[in-house]
């Protein structure tokens, strides 16, 4: 049953929005199958036939422009992708990375050889995209880190190391963050666009993590690699402005999908609290039982009312680092602490790795670190308060 009863504001309510996630969820029917999930966990990431199907079926690139194979739609179609990965247990498939994070960098600020260069391929599923910003020694810290880009001739070249990349083990193509001017601070931060098969790039080993099996992860070394100069994104030292322009977007579809996670385990613990008998009575019978889960629902009905505030402050380019930041902060939070209370009711089951709940806890914890911890979102969050 569907647990939560939110009404659906119009921009998620268009017919070809519904119609979209109709299509989304009959791919996850046939591809996103417990057990083929489970084989994605233990592998440690989801083959590339299934991106390649993905891109097939039309879920790949949807934000993309036409011109270069996209749908050219806007970030309702990945919210509405995003909650049918949730519904399916499938969000270590990290399409929406692919799409909503790191695609837009391209789109926006790349160059029109660039846009054509990268763009198809990643609507086909031909090239899966990453980013990296991450790295041991600096972790949110952006400004601090070590990894440099120094220019020689007609090319950079790329020093460093970088670590947590999802699609780091798949990805054909990563956005890497570097100084090439270590003395200007954040004036001194670059992006480059990084085919993942030249000289000098190095895959680490896939990171063995607490949840989230199946999404691959790994380090990413850079031991003088000559990166062609015209794959500069955007203007020398404007890596950091640029970083800061789509971390409120990237903040909001970690919020999507935090909360597609909370409604799928909602739904499943009160199917479970009805199906399950203990004493002579379902789950649901017991007054605590259902005072927990009116608590839930009442946190995931408030988090769910501010995303979709949130959602149309970014279709109407009003979205504002504060105001991601708490959407990040208080939905992945939320997360936690519902997971937590239905992963109890589920009883000594709740800990057994065959119920997806199980699964959700473990996955849920990274919701808090990645993106920016929830000590740095209410760190962005203090700021705004400042006259």
């Amino acid at each position: 049953m569907d647990a939560m009863n939110v009404p659906t504001p119009e921009f998620m309510n268009e017919e070809a929005v519904r119609q979209f996630g109709g299509s989304v969820s009959r791919f996850l029917e046939r591809h996103a199958t417990p057990e083929k999930t489970a084989m994605w966990r233990s592998s440690g990431c989801v083959p590339t036939e299934v991106w390649k199907e993905a891109g097939r079926a039309g879920l790949l690139g949807v934000s993309i422009p036409e011109q270069y194979g996209g749908a050219g739609v806007g970030f309702e179609f990945e919210a509405a992708l995003i909650e049918q990965l949730g519904r399916y247990n499938a969000l270590n498939f990290s399409v929406p990375l692919h799409n909503a994070v790191v695609a837009p960098y391209i789109v926006d600020y790349g160059t029109e050889q660039q846009r054509q260069r990268y763009l198809p391929g990643a609507v086909t599923g031909d090239t899966i995209l990453a980013i990296a910003m991450s790295e041991p020694g600096a972790g949110s810290d952006l400004q601090g880190m070590k990894t440099t880009a120094v220019r020689d001739g007609d090319h950079y070249v790329l020093n460093g190391q970088k670590t947590f990349i999802s699609n780091g083990l798949l990805s054909s193509v990563v956005i890497v963050a570097a100084k090439t001017n270590p003395e200007l601070g954040a004036k001194g931060l670059s992006l480059f666009i990084c085919d993942t098969d030249t000289a000098g790039f190095e895959r680490g080993r896939l990171l063995h993590k607490l949840g989230q099996e199946g999404r691959d992860t790994v380090e990413l070394f850079f031991q003088d690699m000559r990166i062609p100069a015209e794959n500069l994104l955007g203007e020398e030292g404007s890596g950091f402005s640029m970083m800061m322009e789509k971390l409120p977007q990237e903040r909001l579809v970690i919020g999507w999908q935090a909360m597609s996670m909370i409604e799928s385990a909602l739904n499943c613990t009160v199917d479970y609290s009805h199906q399950r008998r203990a004493f002579g009575r379902t789950i649901f019978d017991f007054q605590n039982s259902q005072f927990k889960l009116a608590e839930c629902l009442t946190q995931a009905t408030v988090a769910k009312v501010f995303l979709y505030h949130c959602t149309e402050q970014l279709l109407s380019g009003g979205l504002d680092a504060a105001t991601a930041s708490m959407a990040k902060y208080w939905i992945t939070e939320a997360q936690g602490r519902i997971i937590d209370e239905c992963l109890q009711l589920h009883g000594g089951y709740g800990y057994m790795t065959e119920y997806p709940i199980a699964e959700m806890y473990k996955d849920a914890r990274a919701y808090r670190i990645y993106g920016g911890t929830s000590e740095i979102m209410k760190l962005l969050i203090a700021r705004s308060l400042k006259n």
